[in-house]
């Protein structure tokens, strides 16, 4: 669960180390992405505690008014924002990454393609807003709706992969590899290349609701591995080495992705919550019971160098996904695009950092 207590401490932009260096058009171009579907929300009523929302929603009503036109990026979140370093009971936080695996597939069963992507489900139901998930704990975030209106736990991983779902043309795709068609459900996105050389992307369209489970932690707790030892790569080899004992260890994660195809329109990237397309190294999932999507944080991690550079990593991100093991004030994911490169980075990704918040001028530091 989240700390009890946080607080942000307002602080100058000479504060934030190598602010002069950033790119911050890239940021100012991501801010723009969310922007678009947080305002687009906002009118057609679909986003909750418009309250909440009032202040950042006018500083993007005034950056999609300048949308092509904002010569000076820098300048603008300088403007509209302040920087507050966030103050809870850690010295720091912690930062993982995650990506868009590259999936050879198919539409119908064969030899090869043999493992389901589900389709969401008609009786599975949201008990919560799904930016709000990864501030669960070990709640229920989705169950299952019976004919008679009772809510139930929905059907766990081991259940829907022993068939429980069988039977009912929920099947959206079919996949070669059980254990890529897990990560794919820990990434939460995927893009599909099909026997004819089309593609597929697939995003997240809900899940069983169950709390997600690190296989890799349940290892290192079981003794099979060191913590030093766990990688993505290290991982999907053990699973792989002997398929009955690596489909009993990942049925330990009882959470289960479901998925929906996106249209040509929404193809172009994989997407954070509320459908928000994703910019690698610029989009962040956070904790959205803390930090309001759409909200600018600069991230500062000393151990993390940039993809094919030196030097720490220190850049303006923007709030725009969330995830079941993403909690706390400083709990970030940084999104690294799509393809094996990325994977790499990603699965290399497990290291401190702090972050400062851009909370916008007129807003008054709360507890």
């Amino acid at each position: 669960m989240t700390e009890a207590r946080v607080t942000f401490e307002a602080v100058s932009f000479s504060a934030l180390p190598g602010w002069e260096e950033d790119e911050h058009s890239a940021a100012f171009g991501a801010f723009l992405k969310s922007g678009e579907r947080l305002a687009k929300a906002a009118d057609d009523g679909s986003l909750p505690d418009l309250d909440r929302w009032a202040r950042l929603l006018g500083i993007i009503r005034s950056a999609l008014d300048l949308a092509g036109q904002a010569n000076d990026a820098r300048a603008f979140f300088e403007t509209h924002f302040v920087p507050h370093r966030v103050v809870h009971a850690r010295s720091h936080g912690l930062l993982t990454g995650y990506y868009e695996p590259v999936l050879a597939g198919s539409r119908v069963p064969n030899g090869r393609y043999h493992v389901p992507v589900y389709r969401r489900p008609p009786d599975l139901v949201n008990l919560m807003d799904e930016s709000m998930r990864g501030a669960a704990g070990k709640a229920l975030t989705h169950a299952r709706r019976t004919e008679d209106g009772r809510h139930l736990p929905y059907y766990t991983r081991s259940e829907i992969e022993s068939g429980a779902l069988s039977g009912r043309n929920l099947e959206l795709l079919y996949l070669e590899d059980p254990v890529d068609a897990f990560f794919m459900h820990i990434q939460g996105s995927g893009l599909v290349t099909l026997p004819d050389g089309s593609h597929v992307r697939v995003s997240y369209d809900g899940k069983n609701g169950h709390p997600y489970t690190s296989i890799g932690r349940y290892l290192v707790d079981s003794g099979l591995f060191r913590a030093d030892e766990v990688s993505l790569e290290t991982l999907k080899q053990w699973l792989r080495a002997d398929p009955e004992r690596g489909r009993q260890v990942m049925w330990q994660n009882a959470s289960y992705i479901f998925f929906q195809e996106l249209s040509v329109a929404d193809a172009q990237s994989a997407l954070g919550v509320m459908g928000i397309p994703l910019t690698a190294g610029r989009s962040l999932a956070v904790d959205a019971s803390v930090h309001l999507i759409g909200t600018p944080i600069y991230v500062v991690a000393p151990d993390l160098a940039r993809a094919g550079e030196r030097g720490t990593f220190r850049r303006l991100m923007i709030a725009q996904d969330v995830g079941s093991a993403i909690t706390g004030p400083e709990r970030g994911d940084i999104y690294f695009g799509s393809g094996s490169e990325a994977g790499d980075q990603a699965g290399r990704t497990r290291h401190a950092g702090s972050f400062f918040v851009l909370l916008p001028r007129d807003a008054e530091s709360k507890a």
